[in-house]
């Protein structure tokens, strides 16, 4: 397995998909399985503690498996083969009662489950981070959008809010999903522990901290690994969302809130004033690849009858990548929101584009509680709020001057209040998940 490219690759997250990496998985799993030798044989059989101590400390490098791989058209047996040679005698017993699959899907979980230690607290601080500024933006007035037009006013601090409560949500089914994946299978050629036992299956994986996969035929069912490919590509689409909105907010005709821009950053090669939201922009790109990877992992799961190999091409592309590209992905996201710069002028300023036609619902309602049927108030309320966008013309005033709507308050029509006199409430749901 080889990682995306170095742009995209966190040393952390990086450094558990190398080649290395995958190798000493595989080491792992061979280790803890002679370590249980005795018990599964018994009477005296299996290694010694001597050939044990030898197994332990025997060595492997990528280029000598890679070498011997060049003879026998196998990783796994190139390795087996290198790894005993390095144990002397004793190295007879590595990989005794084991197949192919067995090693390569148990090492694999330990893979996912180290991928999953960086991923899941990364989600989180996610959570974190859009949670503290819904906190510190709970009153910021601005502007609410449906189909992109001007709806009704609302605050920074619920968008962000709902923002939060999705990745919390993320970070939950990555959670859940990583755990899931943490199996392993030691069972053999057709899952039948012909050459083993499930005690001795039990005990290997206690050692290595993993579940046992119920029936594995051969392999671990692929359906583990799609359901995690599909929460990665679900956090990555919650991530594009909150991308999309950032990218929206930071144009030219809308400037509510831009990216954070450091000293000596360049927007343009070549024009000088920009400052584009290349970070958001990034993530809208990338969600699109670990949607595409999850519909891959969908397809693995149809394997043919105990097992075939039609996986594991696809695998060593899509799970360094996905996994990776999310771990990028939600460090660049965190970064974005707490040093995003919010211009909570423009959202006031911006309130004003439509003259007040955005308090029509306020107008359509008080018409109905003073007696007037509601499809004539709706024809009213309309007519005057199309008017007053139109024309520039102040919706108050146009009502002030209609006789069809005398007797209105509208001070309490034209009350910003009256829309965030729940967004405190709001936002305090936010002490349930962070």
């Amino acid at each position: 397995m080889k990682p995306v490219i170095a742009r995209y690759t966190h040393p952390q997250l990086g450094s558990i998909w190398t080649d290395q990496a995958r190798m000493e998985a595989w080491r792992r799993v061979e280790v803890a399985a002679c370590e249980e030798l005795p018990a599964l044989l018994g009477n005296g059989e299996g290694p010694t503690s001597g050939e044990l101590e030898r197994i332990k400390a025997a060595t492997f490098t990528v280029q000598a498996v890679g070498e011997r791989e060049r003879v026998t058209d196998h990783d796994v047996a190139a390795f087996v083969d290198v790894l005993s040679a390095s144990a002397g005698e004793g190295g007879r017993w590595i990989h005794f009662g084991l197949t192919s699959s067995d090693v390569l899907d148990t090492a694999l979980a330990l893979q996912l489950q180290a991928s999953g230690e960086v991923i899941v607290p990364g989600a989180y601080a996610l959570v974190q981070a859009l949670a503290g500024r819904a906190r510190e933006h709970v009153g910021t007035l601005c502007v609410g959008r449906t189909h992109g037009v001007h709806a009704e006013p609302t605050t920074f601090g619920i968008k962000l809010a709902g923002f939060a409560f999705e990745s919390h949500r993320n970070a939950k089914r990555l959670e859940r999903a990583f755990r899931q994946a943490a199996v392993g299978a030691l069972s053999g050629a057709v899952g039948t522990y012909a050459a083993t036992s499930p005690d001795f299956e039990r005990l290997v994986l206690e050692r290595l901290g993993l579940a046992r996969e119920d029936v594995s035929t051969q392999v671990v069912p692929r359906d583990r690994h799609a359901e995690l490919l599909v929460a990665i590509a679900l956090a990555g689409a919650g991530l594009e969302r909150l991308a999309t909105e950032i990218r929206h907010l930071l144009r030219t005709e809308v400037r509510e809130a831009q990216e954070p821009f450091r000293a000596g950053q360049k927007g343009s090669s070549a024009m000088p004033h920009k400052r584009n939201p290349i970070k958001s922009e990034q993530m809208s790109g990338l969600a699109r690849l670990l949607r595409a990877n999850s519909q891959a992992a969908v397809e693995n799961i149809a394997l043919w009858h105990e097992r075939d190999i039609s996986h594991s091409s696809v695998e060593r592309v899509i799970l360094p990548d996905s996994t990776i590209l999310l771990d990028h992905m939600q460090r660049a996201a965190t970064s974005l929101v707490q040093g995003m710069v919010v211009d909570e002028q423009r959202m006031r300023s911006n309130l004003e584009l439509t003259h007040g036609a955005l308090f029509s619902q306020r107008v359509l309602l008080a018409l109905v509680e003073g007696g007037m049927i509601r499809d004539e108030a709706y024809r009213i309320a309309q007519e005057l709020a199309q008017r007053a966008w139109d024309t520039a013309t102040p919706l108050r005033d146009l009502l002030a001057a209609d006789e069809r709507v005398a007797g209105l308050d509208l001070d309490a029509i034209f009350d910003y209040d009256h829309y965030t006199r729940y967004a405190r409430e709001i936002v305090e749901r936010l002490d349930e998940i962070a």
